[in-house]
């Protein structure tokens, strides 16, 4: 198996209400619209890449319920190699997400199949892992998984990317082996715990990441774009300017344009430029993977 990118995380269904605002607690509030669609971080960054021109493998679990055979059948649509996708007998992992009028979110997630994603399944994947491989990962699977994953990739020679949302505690050992973190500010924060309040203090935070080994830390800043460090680059990058709807998958669009770019042996500046049009692109759009654009759309 020579493929380029290959995303390990979770596979969710999402059922998504828009209202006028996000409601407070124990209050109940009318909705305006409500929608399903597919989404999870690891299935968002795996269409995200797959639109975008990338050739992808995506490695996850979903139930044997209805939810799970029809995200099968979809990925599946995007060209995504689902030979890593694997049935277990639990519930497809649900998320519920809240929207409101201004594009911000609030978001309960159901891991339910997700939870049960191994090492096995990182085994059965592993000879995909080589110098020429991109192996990119989030955090809503079970944390040994992904840090097996790493070690597992590291050892082939895989580049390997982190996307730690949401955020959990990572080991200093497994920090050592990324090549690349896109943290946002509050996942800085809670990674390194420095409180972010202006650039001095997120460049202490980013420092801490680099002394624990990670080579590239970018981090993203929502409409404000993405600052980007490194050995050789400390640079904050512009985000196009757009009339935001729905910021759900923003950042998961970030990450799969991202991957595709360093696949395709391009510059990290480049790289960066593509992601922040993609994700800006995405944000006009409801939903999570019905916003992700197709390359044509850039």
């Amino acid at each position: 198996m020579d493929k380029k990118i290959i995303v390990i995380g979770s596979s969710n269904t999402d059922l998504v209400v828009q209202s006028e605002r996000l409601p407070k607690a124990g209050e109940t509030i009318m909705g305006t619209d409500f929608f399903q669609n597919q989404g999870g971080k690891g299935a968002n960054q795996a269409v995200a890449a797959a639109r975008l021109g990338g050739e992808v493998v995506f490695v996850a679990n979903v139930g044997t319920d209805d939810f799970g055979s029809n995200a099968i059948l979809s990925y599946k649509k995007e060209g995504i190699n689902v030979d890593f996708i694997h049935q277990v007998d639990v519930p497809t992992g649900m998320a519920m997400i809240n929207v409101d009028a201004k594009a911000e979110n609030c978001i309960v997630v159901v891991p339910g199949a997700n939870n049960t994603l191994s090492e096995k399944n990182i085994d059965a994947v592993a000879e995909g892992f080589h110098e020429k491989a991109i192996v990119l990962l989030q955090l809503e699977v079970p944390i040994k998984t992904v840090e097996y994953a790493v070690a597992k990739a590291k050892q082939k020679g895989a580049l390997v990317i982190l996307n730690p949302a949401p955020v959990k505690a990572i080991s200093d050992e497994t920090l050592r082996m990324l090549d690349i973190i896109t943290p946002n500010e509050t996942e800085l924060e809670l990674l390194s715990g420095i409180k972010v309040k202006d650039q001095q203090t997120m460049l202490k935070a980013i420092d801490i990441l680099h002394n624990k080994g990670v080579k590239t830390v970018i981090v993203t800043l929502g409409a404000k774009g993405c600052f980007v460090s490194n050995t050789t680059l400390k640079q904050q990058f512009s985000a196009p300017n757009v009339n935001a709807i729905d910021t759900t998958a923003a950042g998961d669009v970030f990450n799969g344009a991202l991957t595709v770019l360093l696949s395709e042996g391009m510059t990290l500046e480049t790289s960066i430029n593509f992601a922040l049009n993609a994700a800006s692109n995405s944000v006009t759009k409801k939903g999570a993977q019905a916003s992700i654009p197709r390359l044509s759309e850039l």
